[in-house]
């Protein structure tokens, strides 16, 4: 297609006058809006407790000096929020019919470090290896 061989060209767009189209606007603005959410949604589940903090915090939180220790990171719920199980145990005497003789499993939050939960398992006289226990976020 040349010049002069009858063909119309598509009018220029003229772009100086500096007038934003709103839906342009609205894109942009949609999008940093959906960034930020984004960005604080994943700062949440950041994990912020490392194992050995977890520890510490679980044993600051029982009345006796642990013997074992076993640690297991799960997320939890709908929103997968990331928790610190911490099972602090004294095993049972040798020949008792009972695994322990104290366990307690703490659940630590692992972005804040908040203890969320606290369940004591105590040995029932009788011959189950795992006691009924306590349920309770005190000690």
């Amino acid at each position: 297609m040349t010049p002069g061989d009858g063909a119309a060209e598509p009018p220029a767009r003229n772009y100086a006058d500096g007038k934003p189209t709103w839906p342009k606007v609205a894109v942009v603005v949609a999008v940093l809006a959906l960034a930020f959410v984004a960005a604080r949604a994943c700062q949440q589940d950041q994990v912020r407790i490392a194992k050995d903090e977890a520890i510490a915090i679980a044993e600051e939180r029982v009345d006796f000096e642990p013997v074992n220790r076993q640690v297991r990171f799960l997320r939890q719920g709908l929103d997968r929020r990331p928790f610190w199980f911490v099972s602090l145990s004294i095993p049972a005497e040798p020949g008792s019919e009972q695994e322990f003789s104290r366990l307690v499993v703490v659940r630590v939050d692992a972005t804040n470090g908040e203890v969320e939960d606290l369940s004591e398992r105590t040995p029932q006289g009788g011959g189950g290896k795992n006691g009924a226990g306590k349920q309770g976020g005190g000690s």
